[in-house]
């Protein structure tokens, strides 16, 4: 039970934060499908910068700087351009990933996985079999928190939802709504780095191409299932993880008795199911009239 407890948080973790990012930049009205690629850069960047500068924080630092420089680029395209989102998110994923192909080629001269020599700090024996998890999967559950509480109960996340849900409303308070999605679009490359980190230097400590294998596409996912709440959306990220821990296992019990591609499709198939699910439960595209204005000018 342990072993799966463990390997849920290590896998979900990432999720995790991506999620929230998800849901902020919801929240403001931009449905986030640059995840994938801010996940990747921060990914990248984190082992690159520990190997060279050999300091995780300063590695952070690097990553956050990259997600945040991404995020920015997210905000000009869709807000200044007047680009389609869905296409501009795209657009961001293929520059993360390609960009990350490009970077590694550069400087290490080789497309092969990139190893750092040491990763992020563990939590320690005093957690028992959960010492091999790294801070930021303790931190998790903080940062669910700080996001519900940012988003409902501060000032900030009441201009933020009436920015996503009524920008004219809001304009008219007094409140810009294009500066108040580039703040979410921010904040969600610092969660974005994060999951990153966490996913390259959380336990494997290395960087591969295209290593986040769409959990991006997943924590956008879990933003949906979870009707843009941090709680919800969290729960929904920790089931997909659940559901790739089980798979896991599933091999060890069962062996080549069940396709192995089929036990790895399994996260997949949950994702797949989750949004599904959601759009049943919430009445499928009448859910997201709140939108509606976005496209404002």
């Amino acid at each position: 039970m342990d072993e799966i407890l463990i390997a849920t948080l290590r896998s979900g973790t990432p999720l995790v934060y991506a999620a929230l990012a998800g849901v902020i930049a919801q929240r403001a009205g931009i449905w986030h499908l640059g995840l994938e690629g801010l996940m990747i850069a921060g990914a990248c960047a984190t082992i690159i910068g520990i190997v060279v500068t050999q300091s995780v924080l300063v590695a952070l630092i690097i990553a956050v700087a990259v997600c945040m420089l991404g995020s920015v680029l997210l905000w000009l395209v869709v807000e200044k351009l007047k680009a389609n989102q869905i296409i501009a998110g795209l657009g961001l994923t293929g520059l993360g990933l390609g960009g990350t192909t490009l970077a590694v080629q550069s400087i290490f001269g080789t497309q092969a996985a990139v190893s750092a020599p040491f990763g992020l700090p563990k939590i320690g024996p005093a957690f028992g079999p959960f010492a091999s998890l790294s801070v930021l999967a303790l931190l998790m559950p903080v940062a669910v928190i700080v996001v519900w509480i940012m988003l409902r109960r501060t000032r900030f996340g009441l201009r933020l939802t009436a920015s996503g849900e009524h920008p004219f409303a809001a304009r008219s308070a007094g409140v810009n709504p294009s500066m108040m999605r580039l703040a979410a679009l921010l904040i969600g490359g610092v969660l974005c780095a994060l999951a990153g980190a966490e996913l390259a230097a959380g336990s494997l400590n290395i960087f591969a191409q295209n290593m986040t294998a769409g959990r991006g596409f997943m924590g956008f996912a879990a933003a949906i299932f979870g009707a843009g709440h941090p709680i919800g959306a969290s729960c929904a990220a920790l089931f997909f993880a659940v559901v790739g821990a089980l798979g896991i296992r599933a091999q060890i019990v069962f062996g080549d008795r069940v396709p192995h591609d089929l036990l790895l499709a399994l996260p997949y198939i949950a994702t797949v199911f989750g949004i599904w699910l959601s759009a049943r439960l919430r009445g499928g595209t009448k859910a997201l009239t709140g939108f509606g204005e976005l496209r404002d000018q």
